[in-house]
């Protein structure tokens, strides 16, 4: 094997082989554990301009709620607690080259609570999707903070931190008899150690949203 290449490692072991130096913490300390998170998302239909998620633990006790409103003007997306406390809002900021969402904490859509940014690394992705991510003091955006590679539509992604092989956090589709007798799309996403698994749920429904989007971004 060459010098610097490293195997990824299969979903079910990912967390426990991979994990930043530091601790990476965007929207909440108290999203950071010392251990791997393993959450469940489950996806509804579209009802009425809607399209609900819920966010589980391996116990199938909710975590999160992931409600958007993509039928109004902008398309905003809420993270929600368990108790439907905003934590963070995903605003898909539109007429941008490459698109562009902002996640701010709470309700508020101001810079001065801009968390990070997201953006499609190239114009043009046919068969999966390389985003970069931004957070507020790198504002040259040369190098991303942080980047993810894969496809919501096939439940695989890995997030990456900045432009090295390190891994925080792989999404993959659940194979087991209680994904299938729930819903289709449900997945699993691993976090690592030391790793705000709140902020990589709130990518994963940004990965979601440019697949959804035809301006993708």
């Amino acid at each position: 094997m060459a010098t610097g290449q490293h195997p990824e490692p299969a979903p079910g072991e990912m967390a426990a082989n991979a994990a930043p130096e530091s601790p990476v913490v965007v929207i909440g300390q108290e999203f950071v554990t010392q251990h791997p998170v393993d959450l469940e998302m489950m996806q509804k239909t579209f009802s009425l301009g809607m399209n609900d998620c819920k966010v589980t633990d391996e116990d199938g006790n909710l975590i999160f709620q992931v409600k958007s409103k993509i039928a109004t003007v902008r398309d905003i997306r809420y993270l929600q607690d368990a108790y439907g406390n905003i934590l963070v809002s995903l605003k898909h900021k539109l007429m941008t080259a490459h698109g562009r969402w902002e996640v701010f904490r709470g309700e508020s859509i101001e810079q001065k609570d801009l968390l990070f940014s997201v953006k499609q690394s190239s114009l043009f992705q046919l068969v999966s999707s390389k985003l970069h991510v931004f957070l507020p003091t790198n504002t040259t955006e040369s190098v991303p903070d942080f980047r993810i590679e894969g496809a919501f539509i096939d439940s695989s992604c890995t997030i990456y931190l900045g432009n090295s092989n390190t891994i925080v956090a792989q999404m993959h589709q659940q194979h087991n008899l209680k994904s299938t007798i729930r819903w289709k799309d449900d997945f699993q996403v691993t976090v690592c150690p030391n790793v705000d698994y709140a902020f990589i749920i709130a990518l994963v429904v940004i990965l979601d949203a440019t697949e959804d989007n035809d301006d993708k971004i």
